[in-house]
Parts: structure tokens; C-alpha cells; sequence
């Protein structure tokens, strides 16, 4: 028999709750981690209709990247959507467990996956956090790399939009026409961090929900912005489901492992 305990401790090997930022929720969200499971379900987010699909679908754990319970809930009024959802999770009988900036962190995790999409080389942390608590190895958010080609702005942002697959991004440029081949990302929300990207040397910075003077600022500091939105983070519904496949394998685990098949990017596009 297989639990969410036994899930659980061996990814919190993989990325320990401890690389999480100290605002952050990540670990068991709602649940017992105690029962069997049967059929674990990855995602992005937890929302209504992936809650919706893990039942049709007679899914038990679900793991997810983005904490379900970031915000606490005030009361339990079932006529919130959200707290209607906790509620089915719980008449389901459905474990959720998130890993959110432990995952970004942790090496061969979320930022690793973006800029292997990017086909980055001689990547290292965009920033430092020290040493891996379990491995001993060095670690940090976000990824600085080099790519095996020289861009315009123009051109990264055209390969950045058919290499994650979006229907649109935002992109803006320094007057410089400084061609592009070190190159930072961090998955999410990381307009905060690229004075980070300027001193590792970084030509464009990658990053999601950035806002307008923090992209006036990096262009006048020589910095290409490349805005592709919050959702190609939605790569850790196969990378984690790839991950379980292998450790379902190596420990005999009697789980089948499916991902959410729900789109959860809230925006829509028109040109």
C-alpha cells in the first residue's frame, strides 16, 4: 500500500519545505496524507474545475505547485466557490499538497525545467540560497545561462513565444539594440528580482506579472524583458508527473499517476 506519507517524503527530498520563502505555504494543504493512493493527479493550480476533473476522474492525492490555501479562509461559507471547493476536496476524500518556492529553488526543480526549455547552458542560481539541506549542493531561484546563438529583442521574444507555447507575451527592449546571449529566468512573479539578473551579467530577463516602471526601469539599465506570462509554469504538470512515474518504479509504488488536463490561465488574448 502506498500514502501520501510515503509521496511525500520522498519529494521533500527532492525539494525540501525548508527551501521555501518564508511567506510562502507550501506542504499538505487539506487531507489526511495517512490514506492509500491509488491515483495521484499533478497541476499547476487547484481550481473548481481541476477539482471537478480529479473526481470524474476518482483521483485521491493531488500535487500541485501553486498552495491552494495561500489565503486563509475567514469563514466557511459554502456559497464562495472557494470554500465550496475545499468542501468537495473533503467529501471526496482528495489529499492536496502543494510545492511551490521549495520547488522553484530546488535544484533539478521548476527553474531548471524553464531553462531547459530555453535550451540554457552553464546555468547557475539567479539567486544564491546557499547549500541544499539534504544534498549539500549549492542552490537558488530563477536560472542565468548562455543559449547557442546571438538574438535581437525582437527575435528572442518570437522564439521565448513558440518555444513556451503562448498565443501572446510582452516584450520590451533598451534603444541599445544590444544582442541577446545570456539570458536569466524565473518562473512567476519575478519582476522584483532583476537588478539580480543585471549582475549576473544577463542580457534579457524571463520572468511573468511584471508591471509597467518596473519594466521602464529595466530597459534603462539595458536589461530586454521577456513577459510570457504566470502559466508557463504549467511545464511541472509533466515534469512532476514524469518525476512520480520514475519513483513509482524505484519503490514498487502501486499508484497510477495522470495530470490535469484543465487550461487554468486566467486571461484571454485578442490582437
Amino acid at each position: 500500500m502506498t500514502t501520501g506519507i510515503d509521496i511525500i517524503s520522498r519529494f521533500e527530498q527532492f525539494a525540501s519545505p525548508q527551501l521555501a520563502e518564508k511567506w510562502d505555504h507550501p506542504g499538505l494543504q487539506l487531507g489526511n496524507p495517512n490514506l492509500e493512493v491509488k491515483k495521484l493527479m499533478t497541476t499547476l493550480d487547484v481550481r473548481p474545475e481541476v477539482v471537478t476533473e480529479a473526481i470524474e476522474e476518482h483521483v485521491d492525492f493531488i500535487f500541485a505547485h501553486h498552495p491552494v490555501m495561500f489565503r486563509p479562509a475567514k469563514d466557511l461559507d459554502l456559497r464562495n466557490p472557494q470554500n465550496k471547493m475545499y468542501a468537495q476536496l473533503l467529501e471526496s476524500g482528495i489529499t492536496v499538497y502543494a510545492a511551490h518556492t521549495n520547488l522553484d529553488t530546488a535544484n533539478g526543480g521548476m527553474n531548471d525545467w524553464l531553462a531547459d526549455q530555453l535550451g540554457l547552458v552553464d546555468t547557475e542560481p539567479l539567486i544564491d540560497a546557499g547549500k541544499d539541506p539534504v544534498s549539500g549542493e549549492k542552490i537558488g531561484m530563477g536560472r542565468v545561462g548562455n543559449i547557442d546563438r546571438d538574438f535581437t529583442a525582437e527575435q528572442f521574444a518570437k522564439y521565448c513565444q513558440e518555444t513556451f507555447n503562448v498565443p501572446n507575451l510582452r516584450w520590451a527592449a533598451p534603444t541599445n539594440n544590444r544582442l541577446i546571449h545570456r539570458i536569466a529566468i524565473l518562473g512567476g512573479s519575478g519582476q522584483d528580482f532583476w537588478q539580480a539578473a543585471l549582475k549576473k551579467g544577463a542580457d534579457a530577463y524571463v520572468t511573468g506579472d511584471t508591471t509597467y516602471h518596473f519594466v521602464q526601469d529595466m530597459i534603462s539599465n539595458g536589461l530586454t524583458l521577456i513577459d510570457p506570462g504566470h502559466h508557463i509554469e504549467a511545464v511541472c504538470e509533466t515534469k512532476l508527473a514524469e518525476l512520480f512515474n520514475n519513483w513509482k518504479e524505484d519503490y514498487n509504488w502501486n499508484i497510477e499517476i495522470v495530470q490535469n488536463s484543465i487550461n487554468t490561465d486566467p486571461f484571454n488574448f485578442r490582437s
